[in-house]
């Protein structure tokens, strides 16, 4: 007789719907783990009345809640918390729910090496860092005069779309560098700002929200790709360009830094879009530039395999059922 599945729930406060880094990482670790175990992934614990085996939540803080009830209810239990930016750069430091969740935790993940420094010694000892992934893409050789940069991610002043709109401005009038800007806008400001540059920029294209798939296949046909964000936990955007062949221009926090290495050249200070454009600028004009940034890039992929991500997801699993049964 087969021996029933040990059962799994993934809490994302973001599902299908929101498109989102946060969905997107928990679809990824839901079809890691269900040859092995029964998974199903809810925006709330509270509401499915489910005891499951282990739970893995996404946010300190979002999930608080989840966090808080489940460990209340199965104390003997595995409890799982994925740390993203906010709660590493911002949450933790202030939240007491996001504190709270971090004591319960029987198990820590951070998505970049840079993000265990945030940590506490203790938290750091129930902690492991699990890179993510994205499947390799061919990358295109276009023909086209035009050197397209792409910005990928729903509008927030968190992701910090007004620094590369404005730097397109001060790029000089030679230059053909276009901004190429997926995701809907979630705050009327940047609606706004959106919705002018569209009509007064040629450079700005604004394609909206597209799927996750529409969006791949627009990475792997850009120049470079630029993400501006305030703070960042680790970027999936930043795995999806370098296994697509596109290099990557990066706001300098914490969470970029883990992904792309402490002595990547393509660096900028936050909010900078002066010293965004003139590395967009250095990236166009300068092809053994942008070669170096494709080579720290081609460095980095062996990080960000599949293969090397499923087999982490699962040890994280067994390793701590096997904790929780020896106490």
């Amino acid at each position: 007789m087969l021996t029933p599945k040990k059962s799994i729930v993934l809490v994302s406060p973001a599902l299908k719907k929101a498109n989102n880094g946060n969905w997107q990482t928990a679809y990824r670790w839901s079809r890691f783990l269900a040859p092995y175990y029964k998974v199903s992934i809810v925006p709330d614990w509270r509401e499915t009345g489910d005891r499951p085996d282990v739970m893995i939540a996404l946010h300190a803080r979002r999930s608080a809640e989840s966090i808080e009830s489940f460990a209340k209810a199965c104390p003997d239990k595995p409890l799982i918390v994925v740390l993203t930016g906010t709660d590493l750069y911002q949450d933790i430091r202030h939240d007491a729910s996001a504190k709270r969740s971090l004591e319960l935790a029987t198990h820590l993940v951070v998505l970049q090496d840079e993000g265990l420094h945030e940590l506490t010694e203790a938290q750091q000892k129930k902690c492991r860092v699990i890179y993510q992934s994205a499947r390799e893409l061919t990358p295109v050789t276009t023909t086209q005069k035009n050197f397209d940069v792409i910005l990928v991610g729903h509008m927030r002043e968190v992701k910090d779309p007004l620094t590369p709109m404005r730097a397109l401005s001060l790029l000089p009038e030679t230059s053909l560098v276009r901004l190429l800007h997926i995701g809907n806008a979630q705050e009327e400001k940047l609606r706004n700002a959106a919705t002018q540059l569209e009509k007064n920029n040629l450079r700005y294209i604004w394609l909206r929200e597209l799927t996750h798939a529409q969006t791949r296949q627009r990475i792997k046909r850009a120049k470079l790709m630029v993400i501006s964000s305030l703070m960042e936990g680790g970027a999936n955007v930043i795995i999806e360009a370098i296994t697509s062949g596109v290099p990557v221009i990066a706001s300098q926090v914490s969470g970029n830094v883990g992904m792309l290495g402490r002595d990547y050249a393509g660096y900028f200070p936050v909010g900078e879009s002066k010293a965004l454009a003139a590395l967009l600028d250095q990236a166009e004009r300068e092809p053994k530039f942008l070669k170096q940034l494709k080579q720290q890039c081609e460095r980095r992929m062996v990080l960000f395999t599949p293969e090397r991500e499923n087999n982490a997801v699962n040890a994280l699993i067994d390793d701590a059922l096997d904790t929780r049964r020896t106490k």
